[in-house]
Protein backbone atom coordinates (compact mmCIF):
# COMPACT_ATOMS: atom_id res chain seq x y z
CA UNK A 1 0.00 0.00 0.00
CA UNK A 2 1.07 3.60 -0.66
CA UNK A 3 0.25 5.95 2.18
CA UNK A 4 0.42 8.94 -0.15
CA UNK A 5 -2.65 7.58 -2.00
CA UNK A 6 -4.80 7.43 1.15
CA UNK A 7 -8.17 9.14 0.83
CA UNK A 8 -8.12 10.28 4.49
CA UNK A 9 -5.66 12.37 6.44
CA UNK A 10 -3.10 10.06 8.07
CA UNK A 11 -2.42 11.36 11.59
CA UNK A 12 -2.70 10.06 15.18
CA UNK A 13 -6.19 10.44 16.63
CA UNK A 14 -7.95 9.63 19.86
CA UNK A 15 -10.01 6.44 19.92
CA UNK A 16 -13.34 8.29 19.74
CA UNK A 17 -12.10 10.56 16.96
CA UNK A 18 -10.96 7.48 15.04
CA UNK A 19 -14.44 5.93 15.35
CA UNK A 20 -15.92 9.21 14.13
CA UNK A 21 -13.67 8.88 11.09
CA UNK A 22 -15.09 5.38 10.57
CA UNK A 23 -18.62 6.78 10.53
CA UNK A 24 -17.56 9.33 7.89
CA UNK A 25 -15.92 6.61 5.78
CA UNK A 26 -19.07 4.49 5.94
CA UNK A 27 -21.18 7.52 5.01
CA UNK A 28 -19.02 8.30 2.00
CA UNK A 29 -19.44 4.78 0.58
CA UNK A 30 -22.88 4.08 2.07
CA UNK A 31 -24.52 3.06 -1.23
CA UNK A 32 -21.84 0.50 -2.04
CA UNK A 33 -21.62 -0.84 1.52
CA UNK A 34 -25.35 -1.12 2.11
CA UNK A 35 -26.04 -2.48 -1.37
CA UNK A 36 -23.38 -5.20 -1.18
CA UNK A 37 -24.45 -6.13 2.35
CA UNK A 38 -28.08 -6.45 1.25
CA UNK A 39 -27.21 -8.55 -1.82
CA UNK A 40 -25.19 -11.00 0.30
CA UNK A 41 -27.15 -11.22 3.55
CA UNK A 42 -30.81 -10.91 2.57
CA UNK A 43 -30.79 -14.06 0.37
CA UNK A 44 -29.18 -15.99 3.23
CA UNK A 45 -31.81 -14.62 5.61
CA UNK A 46 -34.61 -15.62 3.22
CA UNK A 47 -33.16 -19.13 2.86
CA UNK A 48 -32.89 -19.61 6.64
CA UNK A 49 -36.43 -18.34 7.10
CA UNK A 50 -37.80 -20.75 4.49
CA UNK A 51 -35.91 -23.74 5.88
CA UNK A 52 -36.73 -22.96 9.51
CA UNK A 53 -40.23 -21.49 9.14
CA UNK A 54 -41.44 -23.38 12.20
CA UNK A 55 -38.44 -22.18 14.24
CA UNK A 56 -38.09 -18.41 13.73
CA UNK A 57 -35.89 -17.98 16.80
CA UNK A 58 -33.40 -20.52 15.45
CA UNK A 59 -33.40 -18.85 12.04
CA UNK A 60 -32.57 -15.38 13.40
CA UNK A 61 -29.98 -16.83 15.79
CA UNK A 62 -28.14 -18.54 12.91
CA UNK A 63 -28.33 -15.34 10.85
CA UNK A 64 -26.91 -13.35 13.78
CA UNK A 65 -24.18 -15.94 14.33
CA UNK A 66 -23.02 -15.61 10.70
CA UNK A 67 -22.34 -11.87 11.04
CA UNK A 68 -18.49 -12.30 11.13
CA UNK A 69 -18.68 -13.99 7.73
CA UNK A 70 -20.76 -11.12 6.33
CA UNK A 71 -18.50 -8.46 7.91
CA UNK A 72 -15.60 -9.46 5.68
CA UNK A 73 -17.22 -7.85 2.66
CA UNK A 74 -17.50 -4.28 4.12
CA UNK A 75 -13.93 -4.57 5.42
CA UNK A 76 -12.69 -5.52 1.95
CA UNK A 77 -14.52 -2.56 0.36
CA UNK A 78 -13.20 -0.07 2.94
CA UNK A 79 -9.61 -1.33 2.65
CA UNK A 80 -9.72 -0.87 -1.11
CA UNK A 81 -11.48 2.49 -0.98
CA UNK A 82 -8.93 3.84 1.50
CA UNK A 83 -6.24 3.88 -1.20
CA UNK A 84 -8.43 5.00 -4.09
CA UNK A 85 -9.26 1.54 -5.48
CA UNK A 86 -12.98 1.46 -4.69
CA UNK A 87 -14.50 -1.67 -6.26
CA UNK A 88 -17.84 -1.69 -8.01
CA UNK A 89 -20.87 -3.41 -6.52
CA UNK A 90 -20.49 -6.36 -8.88
CA UNK A 91 -16.77 -6.79 -8.15
CA UNK A 92 -17.33 -6.60 -4.37
CA UNK A 93 -20.06 -9.26 -4.37
CA UNK A 94 -17.92 -11.56 -6.55
CA UNK A 95 -15.03 -11.27 -4.08
CA UNK A 96 -17.09 -12.33 -1.05
CA UNK A 97 -16.75 -16.14 -1.48
CA UNK A 98 -12.96 -15.76 -1.77
CA UNK A 99 -12.89 -13.72 1.45
CA UNK A 100 -14.41 -16.63 3.41
CA UNK A 101 -11.40 -18.92 2.97
CA UNK A 102 -9.14 -17.63 5.74
CA UNK A 103 -9.87 -18.59 9.38
CA UNK A 104 -13.67 -18.72 8.92
CA UNK A 105 -14.09 -21.57 11.42
CA UNK A 106 -12.25 -19.64 14.12
CA UNK A 107 -14.33 -16.52 13.42
CA UNK A 108 -17.56 -18.49 13.88
CA UNK A 109 -16.52 -20.49 16.96
CA UNK A 110 -14.18 -19.40 19.75
CA UNK A 111 -13.68 -15.86 18.38
CA UNK A 112 -17.38 -15.23 17.71
CA UNK A 113 -18.22 -13.60 21.05
CA UNK A 114 -15.13 -11.38 21.22
CA UNK A 115 -16.04 -7.78 22.06
CA UNK A 116 -13.03 -6.58 20.03
CA UNK A 117 -14.12 -8.43 16.88
CA UNK A 118 -14.27 -5.41 14.55
CA UNK A 119 -10.86 -4.16 15.77
CA UNK A 120 -8.94 -7.45 15.39
CA UNK A 121 -10.64 -8.64 12.19
CA UNK A 122 -8.20 -6.72 9.90
CA UNK A 123 -5.28 -8.63 11.44
CA UNK A 124 -6.62 -11.93 10.12
CA UNK A 125 -8.18 -10.72 6.87
CA UNK A 126 -5.82 -7.97 5.68
CA UNK A 127 -2.51 -9.03 7.26
CA UNK A 128 -3.19 -12.77 6.96
CA UNK A 129 -1.69 -13.60 10.36
CA UNK A 130 -2.58 -16.70 12.35
CA UNK A 131 -1.29 -18.62 15.34
CA UNK A 132 1.52 -17.14 17.47
CA UNK A 133 2.18 -14.36 14.96
CA UNK A 134 -1.43 -13.23 15.25
CA UNK A 135 -1.37 -13.32 19.05
CA UNK A 136 1.85 -11.31 19.14
CA UNK A 137 0.39 -8.76 16.74
CA UNK A 138 -2.83 -8.45 18.77
CA UNK A 139 -0.87 -8.02 21.98
CA UNK A 140 0.79 -4.97 20.45
CA UNK A 141 -2.34 -3.50 18.86
CA UNK A 142 -4.61 -3.94 21.89
CA UNK A 143 -2.42 -2.00 24.31
CA UNK A 144 -4.36 1.22 23.73
CA UNK A 145 -7.61 0.79 21.74
CA UNK A 146 -8.96 -2.50 23.10
CA UNK A 147 -11.25 -0.70 25.54
CA UNK A 148 -12.69 1.54 22.83
CA UNK A 149 -13.30 -1.51 20.60
CA UNK A 150 -15.21 -3.25 23.41
CA UNK A 151 -17.29 -0.13 24.01
CA UNK A 152 -18.04 0.02 20.28
CA UNK A 153 -19.47 -3.52 20.37
CA UNK A 154 -21.42 -2.82 23.57
CA UNK A 155 -22.95 0.35 22.17
CA UNK A 156 -23.65 -1.44 18.88
CA UNK A 157 -25.63 -4.19 20.64
CA UNK A 158 -27.79 -1.64 22.44
CA UNK A 159 -28.24 0.34 19.23
CA UNK A 160 -29.43 -2.74 17.36
CA UNK A 161 -31.96 -3.50 20.10
CA UNK A 162 -33.16 0.11 20.17
CA UNK A 163 -33.58 0.26 16.40
CA UNK A 164 -35.42 -3.07 16.41
CA UNK A 165 -37.93 -1.82 19.01
CA UNK A 166 -38.26 1.40 17.04
CA UNK A 167 -39.11 -0.47 13.81
CA UNK A 168 -41.72 -2.56 15.62
CA UNK A 169 -43.26 0.56 17.15
CA UNK A 170 -43.27 2.34 13.78
CA UNK A 171 -44.98 -0.65 12.17
CA UNK A 172 -47.62 -0.59 14.90
CA UNK A 173 -48.25 3.13 14.34
CA UNK A 174 -48.91 2.58 10.62
CA UNK A 175 -51.59 -0.06 11.22
CA UNK A 176 -55.08 1.30 10.43
CA UNK A 177 -57.22 1.75 13.50
CA UNK A 178 -60.07 -0.48 12.28
CA UNK A 179 -57.60 -3.34 11.69
CA UNK A 180 -55.86 -2.82 15.01
CA UNK A 181 -59.12 -3.12 16.95
CA UNK A 182 -59.68 -6.63 15.57
CA UNK A 183 -56.26 -7.85 16.75
CA UNK A 184 -55.62 -9.47 20.09
CA UNK A 185 -51.96 -8.59 20.69
CA UNK A 186 -51.69 -10.58 23.90
CA UNK A 187 -52.99 -13.69 22.16
CA UNK A 188 -50.58 -13.22 19.24
CA UNK A 189 -47.59 -12.67 21.52
CA UNK A 190 -48.33 -15.77 23.59
CA UNK A 191 -49.43 -17.97 20.72
CA UNK A 192 -47.49 -21.20 20.18
CA UNK A 193 -49.22 -22.39 17.01
CA UNK A 194 -48.64 -21.26 13.43
CA UNK A 195 -50.81 -18.16 13.84
CA UNK A 196 -48.03 -16.37 15.75
CA UNK A 197 -45.14 -17.36 13.47
CA UNK A 198 -45.68 -14.54 11.00
CA UNK A 199 -45.27 -11.96 13.76
CA UNK A 200 -41.89 -13.46 14.82
CA UNK A 201 -40.69 -13.61 11.21
CA UNK A 202 -41.73 -9.99 10.76
CA UNK A 203 -39.53 -9.04 13.72
CA UNK A 204 -36.69 -11.07 12.20
CA UNK A 205 -37.08 -9.19 8.91
CA UNK A 206 -36.85 -5.86 10.75
CA UNK A 207 -33.59 -7.00 12.36
CA UNK A 208 -32.14 -8.05 8.99
CA UNK A 209 -33.00 -4.61 7.56
CA UNK A 210 -31.42 -2.86 10.57
CA UNK A 211 -28.14 -4.68 9.93
CA UNK A 212 -28.11 -3.39 6.35
CA UNK A 213 -27.80 0.11 7.81
CA UNK A 214 -25.76 -0.45 10.98
CA UNK A 215 -23.32 -3.31 10.40
CA UNK A 216 -21.19 -1.52 7.73
CA UNK A 217 -20.83 1.41 10.15
CA UNK A 218 -19.73 -0.99 12.91
CA UNK A 219 -17.10 -2.57 10.63
CA UNK A 220 -15.89 0.85 9.47
CA UNK A 221 -15.43 2.08 13.06
CA UNK A 222 -13.40 -1.00 13.97
CA UNK A 223 -11.30 -0.60 10.81
CA UNK A 224 -10.60 3.07 11.60
CA UNK A 225 -9.50 2.09 15.13
CA UNK A 226 -7.11 -0.44 13.56
CA UNK A 227 -5.73 2.19 11.15
CA UNK A 228 -5.26 4.69 13.96
CA UNK A 229 -3.35 2.18 16.08
CA UNK A 230 -1.04 1.32 13.16
CA UNK A 231 -0.52 5.02 12.49
CA UNK A 232 0.71 5.47 16.06
CA UNK A 233 2.86 2.32 16.14
CA UNK A 234 4.43 2.63 12.68
CA UNK A 235 4.57 6.45 12.51
CA UNK A 236 2.73 6.67 9.21
CA UNK A 237 2.34 10.43 9.59
CA UNK A 238 6.11 10.88 9.92
CA UNK A 239 6.70 8.66 6.91
CA UNK A 240 4.44 10.88 4.84
CA UNK A 241 6.30 13.98 6.01
CA UNK A 242 9.64 12.48 5.01
CA UNK A 243 8.27 11.49 1.63
CA UNK A 244 7.10 15.03 0.96
CA UNK A 245 10.48 16.33 2.13
CA UNK A 246 12.26 13.94 -0.22
CA UNK A 247 10.16 15.18 -3.13
CA UNK A 248 11.06 18.79 -2.30
CA UNK A 249 14.76 17.99 -2.04
CA UNK A 250 14.90 15.90 -5.21
CA UNK A 251 15.39 19.04 -7.31
CA UNK A 252 18.48 20.12 -5.35
CA UNK A 253 20.02 16.65 -5.04
CA UNK A 254 22.63 17.19 -7.85
CA UNK A 255 23.78 20.39 -6.20
CA UNK A 256 24.18 18.60 -2.85
CA UNK A 257 26.20 15.84 -4.47
CA UNK A 258 28.47 18.42 -6.10
CA UNK A 259 29.05 20.18 -2.76
CA UNK A 260 29.83 16.89 -1.03
CA UNK A 261 32.29 15.99 -3.81
CA UNK A 262 34.09 19.31 -3.48
CA UNK A 263 34.34 18.83 0.28
CA UNK A 264 35.96 15.41 -0.16
CA UNK A 265 38.64 16.64 -2.59
CA UNK A 266 41.03 18.12 0.04
CA UNK A 267 41.37 14.77 1.79
CA UNK A 268 44.94 13.53 1.43
CA UNK A 269 45.69 10.01 0.13
CA UNK A 270 47.47 8.88 3.35
CA UNK A 271 44.40 9.62 5.39
CA UNK A 272 42.22 7.59 3.05
CA UNK A 273 44.76 4.80 3.04
CA UNK A 274 44.68 4.51 6.83
CA UNK A 275 41.05 3.58 6.78
CA UNK A 276 40.21 -0.06 7.40
CA UNK A 277 39.26 -1.81 4.15
CA UNK A 278 35.57 -2.69 3.97
CA UNK A 279 35.16 -6.42 3.43
CA UNK A 280 32.21 -8.75 4.12
CA UNK A 281 34.08 -10.24 7.11
CA UNK A 282 34.82 -6.82 8.65
CA UNK A 283 31.26 -5.64 8.07
CA UNK A 284 29.85 -8.80 9.66
CA UNK A 285 32.09 -8.41 12.72
CA UNK A 286 31.14 -4.75 13.10
CA UNK A 287 27.44 -5.51 12.87
CA UNK A 288 27.75 -8.37 15.36
CA UNK A 289 29.69 -6.20 17.81
CA UNK A 290 27.07 -3.46 17.49
CA UNK A 291 24.16 -5.87 18.08
CA UNK A 292 25.87 -7.26 21.22
CA UNK A 293 25.71 -3.81 22.84
CA UNK A 294 22.77 -1.79 24.17
CA UNK A 295 20.19 -0.89 23.10
CA UNK A 296 20.01 -3.97 20.86
CA UNK A 297 21.03 -6.44 23.55
CA UNK A 298 20.29 -5.92 27.23
CA UNK A 299 21.09 -9.06 29.20
CA UNK A 300 19.34 -9.41 32.51
CA UNK A 301 19.24 -12.03 35.22
CA UNK A 302 15.82 -13.50 36.11
CA UNK A 303 15.50 -15.41 39.35
CA UNK A 304 12.62 -17.84 39.87
CA UNK A 305 11.84 -20.98 41.80
CA UNK A 306 11.92 -24.31 39.98
CA UNK A 307 12.43 -27.95 40.70
CA UNK A 308 16.04 -29.05 40.82
CA UNK A 309 17.73 -31.19 38.27
CA UNK A 310 17.38 -34.92 38.68
CA UNK A 311 20.14 -36.45 40.75
CA UNK A 312 21.05 -40.09 41.17
CA UNK A 313 18.90 -41.52 43.91
CA UNK A 314 20.40 -43.26 46.90
CA UNK A 315 20.33 -46.97 46.55
CA UNK A 316 17.87 -48.68 48.83
CA UNK A 317 16.27 -52.03 49.18
CA UNK A 318 13.33 -51.20 46.91
CA UNK A 319 15.20 -49.56 43.96
CA UNK A 320 18.68 -50.97 43.67
CA UNK A 321 19.46 -49.32 40.30
CA UNK A 322 19.23 -45.77 41.80
CA UNK A 323 16.39 -44.55 39.46
CA UNK A 324 13.13 -42.96 40.52
CA UNK A 325 9.92 -44.87 39.95
CA UNK A 326 8.12 -44.00 36.72
CA UNK A 327 4.97 -42.77 38.54
CA UNK A 328 7.03 -40.46 40.77
CA UNK A 329 8.98 -39.06 37.82
CA UNK A 330 5.73 -38.40 35.92
CA UNK A 331 4.28 -36.67 39.00
CA UNK A 332 7.30 -34.40 39.33
CA UNK A 333 7.12 -33.54 35.62
CA UNK A 334 3.46 -32.61 36.00
CA UNK A 335 4.22 -30.46 39.05
CA UNK A 336 6.77 -28.55 36.97
CA UNK A 337 4.24 -27.79 34.20
CA UNK A 338 2.58 -24.43 33.56
CA UNK A 339 -0.83 -25.80 34.54
CA UNK A 340 0.34 -26.62 38.04
CA UNK A 341 1.97 -23.21 38.33
CA UNK A 342 -1.35 -21.51 37.56
CA UNK A 343 -3.13 -23.76 40.07
CA UNK A 344 -0.49 -22.97 42.69
CA UNK A 345 -0.88 -19.24 42.04
CA UNK A 346 -4.64 -19.55 42.39
CA UNK A 347 -4.30 -21.43 45.69
CA UNK A 348 -1.83 -18.81 46.89
CA UNK A 349 -4.26 -15.99 46.08
CA UNK A 350 -7.06 -17.88 47.83
CA UNK A 351 -4.99 -18.42 50.97
CA UNK A 352 -3.92 -14.79 51.10
CA UNK A 353 -7.55 -13.74 50.64
CA UNK A 354 -8.64 -16.02 53.53
CA UNK A 355 -5.89 -14.61 55.73
CA UNK A 356 -6.77 -10.99 54.97
CA UNK A 357 -10.48 -11.69 55.37
CA UNK A 358 -9.87 -13.39 58.73
CA UNK A 359 -7.85 -10.42 59.97
CA UNK A 360 -10.61 -8.03 58.88
CA UNK A 361 -13.27 -10.13 60.62
CA UNK A 362 -11.20 -10.25 63.83
CA UNK A 363 -10.64 -6.52 63.76
CA UNK A 364 -14.36 -5.91 63.25
CA UNK A 365 -15.34 -8.44 65.96
CA UNK A 366 -13.09 -6.87 68.57
CA UNK A 367 -13.26 -3.27 67.33
CA UNK A 368 -14.53 -1.96 70.69
CA UNK A 369 -11.71 -3.67 72.54
CA UNK A 370 -9.13 -2.34 70.08
CA UNK A 371 -10.52 1.17 70.28
CA UNK A 372 -9.44 1.42 73.92
CA UNK A 373 -5.79 0.96 72.90
CA UNK A 374 -5.83 3.27 69.89
CA UNK A 375 -4.99 6.85 70.62
CA UNK A 376 -6.87 9.63 68.97
CA UNK A 377 -5.39 11.14 65.91
CA UNK A 378 -3.72 14.47 66.19
CA UNK A 379 -5.66 17.27 64.56
CA UNK A 380 -4.74 17.76 60.98
CA UNK A 381 -2.86 20.82 60.06
CA UNK A 382 -4.84 23.17 57.91
CA UNK A 383 -3.84 23.04 54.30
CA UNK A 384 -1.93 25.97 53.00
CA UNK A 385 -4.10 27.97 50.68
CA UNK A 386 -2.23 28.70 47.51
CA UNK A 387 -2.16 32.39 46.66
CA UNK A 388 -4.27 33.42 43.72
CA UNK A 389 -2.08 34.52 40.79
CA UNK A 390 -2.36 38.21 40.07
CA UNK A 391 -1.19 37.91 36.47
CA UNK A 392 -1.69 35.45 33.61
CA UNK A 393 -0.14 35.95 30.16
CA UNK A 394 1.01 39.38 31.36
CA UNK A 395 -2.58 40.48 32.13
CA UNK A 396 -3.61 42.00 35.45
CA UNK A 397 -6.41 39.89 37.01
CA UNK A 398 -7.27 41.86 40.12
CA UNK A 399 -10.93 42.82 40.41
CA UNK A 400 -9.97 46.41 41.20
CA UNK A 401 -8.22 46.72 37.81
CA UNK A 402 -11.41 45.92 35.86
CA UNK A 403 -14.34 48.29 35.15
CA UNK A 404 -17.73 47.54 36.66
CA UNK A 405 -19.28 46.86 33.24
CA UNK A 406 -16.65 45.02 31.22
CA UNK A 407 -18.90 44.50 28.17
CA UNK A 408 -19.78 48.21 27.86
CA UNK A 409 -16.15 49.23 28.27
CA UNK A 410 -15.15 46.76 25.57
CA UNK A 411 -17.82 48.10 23.19
CA UNK A 412 -16.42 51.61 23.58
CA UNK A 413 -12.90 50.39 22.78
CA UNK A 414 -13.76 48.27 19.70
CA UNK A 415 -13.78 51.22 17.28
CA UNK A 416 -10.46 52.83 18.30
CA UNK A 417 -8.55 50.20 20.28
CA UNK A 418 -9.76 46.71 19.28
CA UNK A 419 -6.72 44.95 20.80
CA UNK A 420 -7.38 46.55 24.21
CA UNK A 421 -11.09 45.68 23.92
CA UNK A 422 -10.43 41.99 23.28
CA UNK A 423 -7.73 41.95 25.95
CA UNK A 424 -10.21 43.47 28.42
CA UNK A 425 -12.76 40.72 27.72
CA UNK A 426 -10.16 37.97 28.06
CA UNK A 427 -8.70 39.54 31.21
CA UNK A 428 -12.21 39.80 32.67
CA UNK A 429 -12.86 36.11 31.85
CA UNK A 430 -9.69 34.99 33.64
CA UNK A 431 -10.55 37.15 36.64
CA UNK A 432 -14.04 35.66 36.84
CA UNK A 433 -12.65 32.12 36.61
CA UNK A 434 -10.23 32.85 39.45
CA UNK A 435 -12.47 34.72 41.87
CA UNK A 436 -16.02 33.57 41.07
CA UNK A 437 -15.47 29.94 40.01
CA UNK A 438 -12.33 29.35 42.17
CA UNK A 439 -10.44 27.58 39.39
CA UNK A 440 -6.91 26.53 40.45
CA UNK A 441 -5.12 28.46 37.72
CA UNK A 442 -1.38 28.96 37.82
CA UNK A 443 0.88 31.62 36.44
CA UNK A 444 2.50 29.09 34.08
CA UNK A 445 -0.78 27.80 32.61
CA UNK A 446 -1.39 28.07 28.87
CA UNK A 447 -4.62 28.95 27.11
CA UNK A 448 -5.27 25.25 26.47
CA UNK A 449 -4.82 24.39 30.15
CA UNK A 450 -7.24 27.16 31.12
CA UNK A 451 -9.85 25.69 28.73
CA UNK A 452 -9.28 22.24 30.24
CA UNK A 453 -10.04 23.66 33.70
CA UNK A 454 -13.20 25.33 32.36
CA UNK A 455 -14.29 21.99 30.87
CA UNK A 456 -14.21 20.47 34.37
CA UNK A 457 -16.89 22.94 35.52
CA UNK A 458 -19.40 21.17 33.23
CA UNK A 459 -21.07 24.39 32.13
CA UNK A 460 -21.64 24.23 28.35
CA UNK A 461 -22.41 27.93 27.84
CA UNK A 462 -19.34 29.05 29.78
CA UNK A 463 -17.16 26.54 27.93
CA UNK A 464 -18.46 27.66 24.52
CA UNK A 465 -17.88 31.34 25.32
CA UNK A 466 -14.41 30.65 26.74
CA UNK A 467 -13.44 28.61 23.68
CA UNK A 468 -14.60 31.30 21.23
CA UNK A 469 -12.98 34.15 23.19
CA UNK A 470 -9.70 32.21 23.53
CA UNK A 471 -9.65 31.48 19.80
CA UNK A 472 -10.09 35.18 18.91
CA UNK A 473 -7.52 36.12 21.54
CA UNK A 474 -4.93 33.72 20.09
CA UNK A 475 -5.64 34.90 16.54
CA UNK A 476 -5.04 38.48 17.63
CA UNK A 477 -2.07 37.81 19.90
CA UNK A 478 -0.17 35.46 17.59
CA UNK A 479 -1.64 36.06 14.15
CA UNK A 480 -2.60 39.77 14.37
CA UNK A 481 -6.09 38.98 13.08
CA UNK A 482 -8.94 41.07 14.45
CA UNK A 483 -12.32 39.40 14.99
CA UNK A 484 -15.08 40.47 12.56
CA UNK A 485 -17.71 43.01 13.61
CA UNK A 486 -20.38 40.36 14.18
CA UNK A 487 -18.03 38.42 16.45
CA UNK A 488 -17.27 41.60 18.44
CA UNK A 489 -20.94 42.21 19.12
CA UNK A 490 -21.55 38.52 19.94
CA UNK A 491 -18.70 38.42 22.46
CA UNK A 492 -20.10 41.42 24.36
CA UNK A 493 -23.68 40.06 24.35
CA UNK A 494 -22.49 36.62 25.50
CA UNK A 495 -20.49 38.27 28.27
CA UNK A 496 -23.63 40.02 29.56
CA UNK A 497 -25.64 36.78 29.35
CA UNK A 498 -23.06 34.85 31.35
CA UNK A 499 -21.81 37.36 33.91
CA UNK A 500 -24.79 39.53 34.58
CA UNK A 501 -25.83 40.06 38.18
CA UNK A 502 -28.37 37.24 38.04
CA UNK A 503 -26.09 34.68 36.42
CA UNK A 504 -22.96 35.16 38.52
CA UNK A 505 -22.40 32.15 40.80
Amino acid sequence: MRLSDASVVIRPRTAWEAMDLGVLMAGEHRVLLMGSWALVTLPVFALLTALLWQYPSTAIFLFWWLKPAFDRLPLYILSKALFGETPSLKEAVRQWPRLLKGQLLASLTWRRLSLSRSFVMPVSQLEGLDGPARQKRLGMLQQRNAGAARWLTTVGVHLEIGLWFGCMALFYLFIPQNVEMDWDWQRLALATSSEGLWLEHLGNAFYALILVFWEPIYVACGFSLYLNRRTVLEAWDLELVFRRLRQRLSSVAPLLLLVIGLMLLPLSPPVMADAKPLTPQNASQSVKALLDKPPFKNPETVTRYRFGEEKPAVKNETHRDGKLPAWLKALLDNLNSDTFKHIAQGVEVLLWGLLIGSLIMLAWRYREWLSTFVSRRAPRKPKMVKPVPMQLFGLELGTETLPDDVASAAEQLWATQPREALGLLYRGLLSRLLHDFNLPLKSADTEGQVLACVHQLQQPHLLAFSDELTRHWQNLAYGHQLPPLCAQQKLCSDWRALFSAGNTP
